[in-house]
């Protein structure tokens, strides 16, 4: 068994800088080198932290034990695909593909060349959200809102792929049950697809959720409410904070049952320092993965279901906007 992992980023855009620096500050792994089709870009992080800088990623096949994948999630599949092929394994950002084909295709290229996929679905690494795994028992309600103001990074997919992905993620890690049904609505302001969503989930248990996400807002805001029989829960991501009412053994003066409160703030730390180590801890010590690839297609699965909701929603608002114009006829004719 290895003590270390030779480890190169692919994509040090914005956000592949980030993998960068937290790889080279690691122990048990090594920052080979970095690969963005930029070489200017690539040699200015590759100098920042050591580590040899390459325009095509291709080059570091032989040379790598594993590779986090931050480049456009249109490249998702080719980039890791072929990294899988090389025996390489892999941490690729969220959403793990854009179809849900390759998605399915790169977790049994994992499965079969026996290599790790992590997907990069950050929220379950921060410190409210690991505390909150280990409360939630049996949620019968969920409430999630994700809102955030416009920018033009990550816009090459809509705000479901964007930011919702992640509370589908979490929703879907807390909830024992698949979705059975859906509902959603939406629609493009500044992008030319979804920039604000509303979707509802009825899960097999009976347990429903609604999650909104927005990135054209004024204000950041990340927050949950949870309900379960007996206990209520609220989450603020942004504060790290959770709030606990439950009902309580004895009553209060007006006969009511008595609601014991709890409120802990959690340490965030460093959510993307955690996500790598624990990409690298699983490699090294052959361990599934927190979040392996078939929690990627899963999310990924519901992302694309609500979707297809917002195009079906959107083509029955054109059709009443006919209909009321005069444009088409009524569904009694």
């Amino acid at each position: 068994m290895k003590a270390s992992l030779d480890m190169a980023v692919i994509g040090v855009g914005h956000f592949g800088r980030f993998h960068a620096e937290k790889i080279a500050a690691l122990d048990n792994a090594n920052l080979v080198a970095v690969a963005d089709t930029n070489a200017e870009q690539a040699r200015e992080i590759g100098g920042k932290f050591g580590a040899e800088a390459v325009s095509d990623f291709r080059d570091l096949f032989g040379r790598i034990d594993a590779a986090c994948v931050v480049v456009p999630t249109k490249h998702h599949f080719d980039v890791a695909s072929a990294c899988l092929e090389n025996d390489i394994h892999v941490l690729v950002e969220k959403p793990i593909t854009d179809d849900l084909a390759t998605a399915k295709s790169l977790v049994d290229l994992s499965e079969r060349r026996g290599r790790t996929l992590q997907v990069g679905h950050l929220v379950r690494f921060s410190g409210v959200v690991e505390a909150l795994r280990r409360q939630v028992k049996r949620p019968l309600y969920i409430d999630s809102v994700r809102i955030a103001p416009y920018k033009p990074r990550g816009t090459d997919v809509n705000v479901i792929l964007d930011l919702m992905v992640h509370d589908l993620d979490l929703i879907l890690s807390l909830v024992d049950a698949p979705p059975i049904d859906l509902d959603a609505a939406g629609a493009p302001v500044i992008s030319p697809s979804e920039d604000i969503a509303s979707a509802r989930l009825k899960f097999a248990n009976g347990c429903i959720a609604n999650i909104t996400a927005s990135r054209i807002s004024f204000k950041t805001e990340r927050k949950m409410r949870i309900f379960e029989p007996d206990t209520y829960i609220t989450v603020d991501f942004d504060a790290q904070r959770i709030r606990t009412l439950r009902k309580g053994e004895g009553s209060m003066p007006t006969d009511l049952p008595g609601i014991d409160s709890d409120e802990r703030h959690y340490d965030e730390g460093d959510a993307l320092e955690r996500e790598i180590r624990s990409f690298v801890d699983a490699v090294l010590n052959d361990r599934a993965p927190v979040v392996p690839g078939a929690d990627g297609v899963r999310a990924l699965e519901a992302a694309f279901r609500i979707n297809e909701s917002l195009r079906a929603h959107l083509e029955f608002v054109r059709q009443a906007d006919a209909r009321l114009r005069g444009d088409a006829p009524s569904a009694a004719e």
